[in-house]
């Protein structure tokens, strides 16, 4: 195990750094920082959006051995601290992305203003799920998963609707790195973090998608029961017609979600 090296991608208007609160968005395994491009618009002139794609997928590069999600959430760390050091920041992550933002609360809390976990949870699947998965695409590549992931993703009709922005997302896991996306399944094969949640006192909203299989609504929902079990500040919203990739399929609501909840939350 090793901690991988992230690379940014900066989703909001050109200026200096540190005008704006600083939120960093973390992406769900196949996808790249396209996934947070109309949400981190319509943020963008009120804080500073810094996007990061996981080993192997979008800028970032691929990983040459495994890691877990505390190292991927270490690795965040490290890229906050060379776009920003000592910065403190809100995150937002979808998935794989919200699982790691969780593993930012429990280890990194104290650099944490706010916490956005999207279609994610505790502990997501079942590790022999993910085990099997990791080989299939370690031998086959990532394009074995592009029509199972076109039905798992999106919530009723939006394909049709969005076609463009359906189109991007399934060219990025088409071109993710298949070692590194096998290293990302292995690594959520070993994440359960259900008992650890207690430990988690920064202000958290989970959102869920009600079409979304992998991570739905009750995800959520335990996630909150977890945090305020052990006395912290959380609420879980619920979006109808949304599956697993929120940001791009209720880019509005969910930049609204997010913008009102780190104003009225965020330290």
């Amino acid at each position: 195990m090793a901690k991988p090296t992230v690379k940014a991608v900066l989703l909001s208007p050109q200026r200096s750094l540190g005008e704006k609160p600083l939120l960093v968005v973390g992406s769900s395994l196949g996808t790249s920082t396209v996934l947070w491009t109309e949400t981190a618009a319509l943020l963008g002139d009120e804080y500073d959006v810094i996007g990061w794609d996981l080993p192997g997928h979008g800028i970032s590069p691929a990983a040459t051995e495994g890691f877990d999600i505390a190292e991927l959430a270490d690795a965040v760390v490290d890229l906050v601290d060379l776009v920003s050091p000592g910065a403190n920041f809100h995150y937002a992550g979808v998935s794989l992305g919200g699982a790691i933002g969780l593993q930012l609360g429990i280890k990194h809390g104290d650099r944490l203003r706010s916490l956005s976990v999207q279609c994610s949870g505790a502990k997501i699947g079942t590790p022999e799920g993910w085990l099997e998965r990791a080989e299939t695409v370690r031998k086959l590549g990532t394009p074995v998963m592009i029509q199972g992931s076109a039905e798992r993703w999106f919530g009723p009709g939006f394909m049709d609707r969005q076609p463009e922005i359906s189109s991007r997302l399934l060219h990025s896991l088409r071109d993710a790195d298949r070692f590194s996306y096998s290293f990302c399944c292995e690594a959520l094969a070993g994440f359960d973090v259900r008992e650890q949640l207690g430990s988690i006192t920064v202000p958290t909203q989970a959102i869920a998608g009600v079409e979304d299989s992998v991570a739905p609504p009750s995800l959520a929902e335990a996630v909150v029961s977890g945090i305020t079990a052990g006395g912290g500040s959380a609420q879980a919203v619920a979006l109808d017609g949304v599956g697993h990739l929120a940001p791009a399929e209720a880019p509005a609501i969910v930049a609204g979600l997010m913008r009102t909840f780190t104003k009225e939350n965020g330290r």
